[in-house]
């Protein structure tokens, strides 16, 4: 038995000397060369999954999109060179700073949120809120208490277990209410009551649909979701005296049922 490290040794039968390290004769090395090649499709799937991946996003100034990496925590536009913050915020605790980021805010069921106004991409609202809250794509609320500040999302999506009441007006394109909410509403898409969906306000939007089951109370106004109710109230008014004008003097006016 010789030291591992050694790089020389006898023999004790025939004194020669050999390396231990050197090959045994009739060994045969493995080829590098003949190792097997990846398959294309190895390579096609390899390049899919280290290939970066990017995403739109606005600037907040002059409103210009461009593309970004998903691991980018900020930019600045290349029209205005104006900064963007693309960060996500989780809030578990008491959170009192403005946020503007093109990322994603998920205000935990223990935070609270009290920034006068935060803008993001998307947020998951289980805690309080008390500031003004806007959101360029969807927000998900899934809390029961009161929401002070406005509300404005591309997608609002209110969840079953929620009891909301909102002070503000809230402005969207599309909602979906599953849970309890008070409000008003000016939607310029559509609204929908889910079956487990209970909404109490004054709603003005393009279309809503009520499935089975799904309550609402309050005042309706289809088809024109620029305006709201005390806008229309004027042009009605005006629309009443302009009728009583056309009434020529001396005629005689019905009367009012009593």
């Amino acid at each position: 038995m010789e030291y591992v490290a050694a790089k020389s040794t006898i023999c004790r039968q025939c004194g020669r000397s050999f390396s231990p390290s050197a090959p045994k004769p009739g060994l045969k090395l493995k080829d590098e060369s003949s190792a097997p090649e990846e398959s294309p499709v190895h390579r096609k799937f390899e390049g899919i999954w280290s290939r970066q991946r990017n995403r739109l996003v606005s600037c907040f100034e002059c409103k210009r999109k461009h593309e970004v990496s998903d691991a980018a925590s900020s930019t600045n536009c290349p029209g205005c060179s104006a900064h963007i913050d693309l960060r996500d915020y989780k809030i578990t605790t008491s959170f009192s700073r403005t946020i503007r980021t093109r990322g994603d805010v998920h205000l935990t069921s223990k935070g609270d949120l009290s920034s006068t106004s935060v803008i993001c991409n998307s947020a998951i609202i289980e805690g309080k809120v008390r500031g003004n809250l806007e959101c360029e794509d969807s927000m998900t609320i899934d809390l029961v208490g009161k929401i002070p500040g406005r509300i404005g999302a591309q997608h609002l999506i209110v969840e079953r277990k929620s009891d909301i009441q909102c002070f503000r007006r809230v402005r969207v394109t599309n909602i979906d209410i599953k849970g309890r909410m008070s409000g008003e509403i000016v939607a310029t898409g559509s609204v929908t009551i889910h079956k487990t969906g209970t909404l109490e306000g004054n709603v003005t939007a393009k279309s809503i649909a009520i499935e089975k089951g799904g309550m609402f109370s309050g005042q309706l106004v289809i088809g024109q979701a620029g305006l709201t109710q005390g806008e229309l109230l004027p042009e009605a008014k005006a629309a009443e005296k302009k009728a009583e004008s056309e009434v020529p003097l001396g005629a005689t006016q019905p009367l009012h049922a009593t």
